[in-house]
């Protein structure tokens, strides 16, 4: 499919030119009035003003198509590599799945961090493809990608142009491009280059030493549960005290869509593309409409980290929580832990027999460290307000998006509290979320 793909390409390039270059020629060997070059006596007419300036405005139009041409020709050898990894009988396919990690970037130069992690603990160039794509033009970034050479491959996204806004969105002009970068981004990975699931990390944020190994393990049930729909690397309420230092290996299941450090499948992308919105990716994938029910795999420890205080959401929740986040640094081995207690059923079954088995405390117990026993404890709330204000009392993010809170799982949050688990806890029975909860 690739090799009639780059011909197909390859072909279509050459016919653009040979066209474009008879009609120069065309042009230039016409008269006025749809005369040959040569008037009936044998003089060579003058063209006139109107001819030259049809010819100068087609021959600018030729040259801005050609460099279009050109960018994509580009792009397309760029692509080249990936393509050969793929195709043909000559290249051994590897016998593992292939997971590429896709990195969105745009002006931050330092992606270097980014990308000298995700290096470092790399297992695989073959089975870890990283590719980096740039928005924004910006060309110091551009040429920190580019020192790295061959080690990975670099897009560029091709439309710059501003998009038109509505007067009172003016202010969020960067997370339209950001969308649209997005879906060009993914369009690359899944349909050009025809991956059949991707990891992806923006260019602000480092990795954590099992990072891939965390991935590799989980792909196989991300494959098989219908009812998961992502695997994150990220704890919304993972800072440092709020996260079990023990428990590495601690997995979850979240309605909640974590992003940050996250693999899909191209299944997934294909339901998502037609309808992509134009804006505020994130929090559309939110919206019922698009989670459907469905779960993602957060850890108890993160597995990545941001240190992009600045961005086009102004360091919104950096300060206070964001740069707190505990990086896990123990390598876990995945790939060998019987992970089958996260299918849907089971873990269910265990989660809520665990959480509504817990004895229930007051929030003054909670705060002031006076639990007896080991634990775990639930802490009960039973409305927006009432979840809201304990949250925020205790230290954990209190913003709900269409009704669930961050690493919620059937309305439960986990977190850790002065060396205890603590499950913030809608009643028994809970049934459905309530989208007027934002």
């Amino acid at each position: 499919m690739f090799r009639r793909k780059g011909s197909l390409i390859f072909c279509g390039a050459i016919l653009f030119i040979a066209w474009n270059a008879l009609l120069v020629l065309f042009l230039l060997g016409r008269g006025p009035s749809g005369q040959s070059g040569e008037g009936s006596r044998g003089v060579v007419e003058r063209p006139t003003d109107d001819l030259v300036g049809e010819v100068i405005r087609i021959a600018d139009a030729f040259e801005m198509e050609l460099e279009k041409q050109r960018e994509i020709l580009i792009q397309v050898l760029k692509h080249r590599p990936l393509w050969e990894q793929k195709r043909g009988p000559t290249v051994k396919a590897p016998s593992q799945p292939v997971i590429p990690i896709l990195v969105i970037a745009c002006n931050r130069v330092t992606i270097r961090r980014c990308l000298d992690k995700l290096l470092e603990h790399r297992p695989s160039t073959e089975l870890h493809p990283i590719v980096v794509s740039q928005d924004c033009g910006h060309a110091e970034t551009a040429e920190v990608i580019r020192s790295y050479g061959d080690k990975i491959t670099h897009l560029k996204q091709p439309d710059l142009s501003d998009i038109a806004v509505q007067p009172e969105h003016k202010k969020f002009q960067g997370y339209y491009k950001i969308s649209r970068h997005y879906h060009w981004a993914l369009s690359q990975v899944f349909q050009n280059i025809s991956y059949s699931s991707v990891v992806i990390v923006e260019d602000d944020l480092e990795v954590a030493p099992d990072f891939f190994e965390y991935f590799r393990s989980l792909l196989p049930l991300l494959k098989s549960d219908p009812n998961l729909w992502c695997v994150s690397a990220w704890n919304d309420n993972g800072r440092d005290g709020f996260v079990d230092p023990g428990k590495a290996e601690l997995l979850y299941r979240t309605d909640f869509f974590p992003g940050l450090g996250w693999m899909i499948l191209r299944e997934l992308w294909e339901e998502l593309e037609p309808k992509w919105p134009s804006a505020f990716w994130d929090d559309w994938m939110r919206h019922p409409e698009q989670r459907r029910n469905r779960a993602c795999i957060r850890p108890e420890i993160s597995r990545t980290l941001t240190f992009g205080r600045q961005g086009v959401s102004l360091g919104q929740f950096y300060d206070k929580y964001l740069r707190y986040i505990k990086l896990n640094t123990e390598f876990v081995p995945f790939t060998k832990l019987d992970l089958s207690y996260l299918g849907e059923q089971v873990y269910r079954e265990h989660f809520e027999k665990e959480v509504y088995g817990a004895p229930v405390v007051s929030y003054e117990d909670v705060k002031q460290g006076q639990l007896t026993g080991s634990g775990p404890f639930r802490l009960q709330y039973s409305s927006k307000d009432s979840f809201k204000v304990l949250a925020k009392n205790l230290g954990i993010m209190d913003d709900l998006k269409s009704g669930v809170p961050r690493t919620g799982y059937r309305g439960v949050v986990s977190f850790f509290s002065r060396g205890r688990r603590i499950y913030l806890a809608p009643p028994p029975g809970w049934t459905q979320y309530d989208p007027t909860w934002s």
